[in-house]
């Protein structure tokens, strides 16, 4: 994947960060925040199938984990990916809500 350029943004304004991949939407991670509580809670990871098997959707979960970290909140993993992820990935646990 080195001649593509990927790009992920928060939108809070659409509860989601979205990826691009040269400047074309390819995946989204849709969440909900309760920034009372201090909990993020990630809802659904979906790629086009068409681009999937890429580490696409990883990219997509490591940077909503890192922003999560970044701002100081919890995650509550609902999308099966995200916890898949976050298994796979121990140096985020810290980050799971209790």
């Amino acid at each position: 994947m080195p001649s593509d350029e990927v790009t992920v943004a928060d939108r809070p304004d659409r509860g989601r960060y979205e990826l691009e991949l040269d400047g074309e939407l390819v995946g989204v991670l849709t969440y909900r925040l309760d920034a009372a509580g201090g909990v993020i809670t990630h809802r659904h990871t979906e790629v086009q199938p068409a681009r999937g098997r890429r580490g696409l959707g990883s990219e997509l979960v490591r940077f909503a984990l890192d922003d999560a970290r970044a701002r100081g909140l919890t995650v509550c993993p609902q999308c099966p990916f995200v916890g898949a992820f976050i298994d796979r990935h121990p140096e985020y646990a810290d980050l799971v809500a209790r």
